[in-house]
């Protein structure tokens, strides 16, 4: 029964972020929930990373660190379940606390903003607008470039940004809702492998890791059954487990599949470049056109999404 309460809150905040997701005005005055998470990394970070300790001291305190501020955003997460009115009032507010914790309709925004900047600047404009979204070097790609990074990072954050706290706010409310934008604020911040936080961001990263290992593997699933293609399955199970993360090639794989493109492969990060294998190798390289069919698989992904939430709210009613 509270699982299936639960799945109401995040069908109605799902609903709602899709709407309107979160107003400029708000943002201009207050920031956004999730930068409020990452305004205390970063206070604790300089104080419990001081260069000059042994490699696994380093390694304990960023775990002590992050195990420390989850179980803190979780028990915020308990504190305002227990604030919030009963009745329609306090399903009313909870569904906006979570609707600022998702983030369907930015995740969309984003990507369309680089398919749109190719449309009407070419080149250039789109490295410009696939830069506010991924991390690699953005100067150097070609339109099959562009259109690749911008579908990966789609695909790997519909799981991130949508799946994974839909999933963990059904099954545990607001508490399991702030605790997995926590995970995933430290993963972003810290979980990454330079010389700063390569020891102090392990544990956090393996945090993360198991924290999507459902979701990804849900989101893959769905993307697959969306695309009504037997190709985006056999892509997904012979070529997830080739990607450098353990999740992000679920998601990933499956879109290649349901577009019929290759994804993932070289790139380059900080300079360096990367020979990451490819997804759905035998396939032809994107193109920006490429992007818009992601989005409109994404759509409906997000629509079976919000159906299956239905279903498990429903269960309060029977």
């Amino acid at each position: 029964m509270m699982v299936a309460a639960n799945a109401a809150v995040m069908l109605a905040a799902l609903t709602l972020e899709c709407a309107v997701g979160w107003p400029d005005a708000l943002d201009r005055r207050i920031g956004h929930p999730v930068r409020w998470f990452g305004w205390i990394v970063m206070l604790v970070e300089p104080v419990a990373n001081a260069p000059g300790p042994p490699r696994a001291v380093r390694i304990a305190a960023g775990g002590v660190c992050a195990v420390v501020l989850i179980l803190l955003a979780g028990a915020v997460g308990a504190a305002v379940a227990r604030i919030v009115p009963a009745g329609v009032a306090g399903f009313a507010m909870s569904a906006v606390i979570a609707a600022s914790l998702l983030a369907p309709r930015s995740l969309h925004d984003h990507a369309a903003a680089v398919g749109t900047a190719w449309r009407e600047g070419g080149l250039d404009p789109a490295r410009v607008a696939l830069s506010h979204i991924v991390g690699r070097n953005t100067k150097t790609l070609d339109e099959a470039g562009i259109a690749r990074a911008a579908i990966e990072s789609l695909a790997e954050n519909t799981s991130d940004g949508v799946t994974a706290p839909l999933f963990w706010g059904a099954l545990f409310g607001l508490p399991g809702l702030f605790a997995y934008k926590t995970i995933n604020t430290l993963d972003s911040m810290i979980g990454h492998r330079s010389m700063r936080y390569e020891a102090f961001g392990k544990i956090a990263a393996r945090i993360d890791d198991m924290a999507n290992l459902i979701p990804a593997r849900l989101t893959g699933a769905i993307f697959a059954f969306c695309a009504g293609s037997g190709r985006a399955f056999a892509t997904m199970r012979r070529d997830a487990s080739r990607h450098r993360s353990p999740n992000a090639g679920w998601p990933e794989s499956a879109m290649a599949g349901a577009l019929n493109i290759r994804l993932s492969g070289p790139r380059e990060y900080d300079g360096a470049m990367r020979d990451e294998p490819w997804l759905n190798a035998g396939a032809r390289d994107p193109a920006v056109g490429d992007i818009w069919r992601a989005l409109a698989l994404y759509r409906r992904a997000v629509g079976a999404m919000a159906g299956i939430l239905g279903i498990i709210a429903g269960a309060a009613i029977v």
